[in-house]
């Protein structure tokens, strides 16, 4: 019976990925900056919507964003290869 050698090397498939897409292309990015404007604005314009009013509906604008990319993180992968250098660059 014959036993592999110490030098064989066996041929194992790596699959590396990225977490997500860069936030830049995702369009949940945009949707927030736009809602995030248009509230700051709101409240700076309207008479009845004062700046605290304005800034705690950012906080809870921002907190939706961190919590919807949090979710998009932990169930998707974006699969590259180790020589393909334009995939890298969206880490």
């Amino acid at each position: 019976m014959a036993t592999p050698a110490a030098t064989d090397v066996s041929r194992v498939s790596t699959r590396e990925s990225t977490e997500t897409k860069s936030f830049s292309k995702t369009s949940e990015f945009f949707v927030y900056v736009i809602a995030a404007a248009a509230v700051l604005i709101a409240s700076l314009v309207v008479d009845g919507f004062n700046a605290t009013e304005g800034w705690m509906f950012f906080t809870y604008l921002s907190i939706g964003y961190m919590i919807s990319r949090g979710l998009a993180k932990s169930g998707s992968r974006d699969p590259y290869r180790t020589g393909d250098r334009t995939n890298l660059t969206d880490r």
